[in-house]
């Protein structure tokens, strides 16, 4: 095994299992965390969305950076459709953090603010179906890259898409 290879296939794990960690993270949160949100009383949700949001700003915005300069990584060291392939990752995993960065962040800071007060304005109910529908959006570009990787690994050998030369 050349060391290239040795590289390729180093960076595709990497990508592979920070990717599917990001997407089963956002996964679970909306299969199982938005669900019970909208299931227990308005004051409980707030109180353990503020709660949750304290852990998972480290743990998540590491694992989208993981998942983006891996993908991105990989896309440097391939060429062609592997190139392509794992560039595409990259982007999305870009594309669910800007979602979080730009659409859940700053509701997130407006829930925070309303579980310390327990007063949510009058239109509370549609700011947070807006978060759910960010939430959605950054789980599907997060899972579209976990595909496309999945595919990427599956598809082809290392050997096969390194850069010559």
């Amino acid at each position: 095994m050349t060391p290239t290879h040795t590289r390729v296939r180093l960076l595709q794990g990497l990508a592979l299992i920070a990717t599917g960690l990001l997407a089963g993270a956002f996964g679970y949160g909306a299969a199982n965390l938005v669900p019970a949100f909208g299931a227990v009383p308005l004051d409980m949700r707030l109180s353990f969305h503020a709660e949750l949001m304290k852990t998972n700003g480290i743990t998540m915005q590491a694992a989208m950076a993981a998942s983006t300069l891996g993908s991105l990584a990989l896309a440097v060291v391939t060429r062609g459709r592997a190139r392509l392939i794992a560039g595409a990752a990259g982007l999305l995993t870009l594309a669910s953090f800007l979602i979080t960065r730009f659409g859940n962040v700053p509701i997130n800071g407006r829930i925070k603010e309303w579980a310390r007060t327990s007063a949510p304005p009058a239109d509370h109910a549609e700011i947070l179906r807006r978060w759910e529908l960010f939430n959605d959006l950054r789980t599907l570009t997060a899972l579209a890259a976990f595909v496309l990787l999945t595919a990427l690994v599956l598809g082809r050998p290392a050997a096969s898409s390194e850069r010559r030369g």
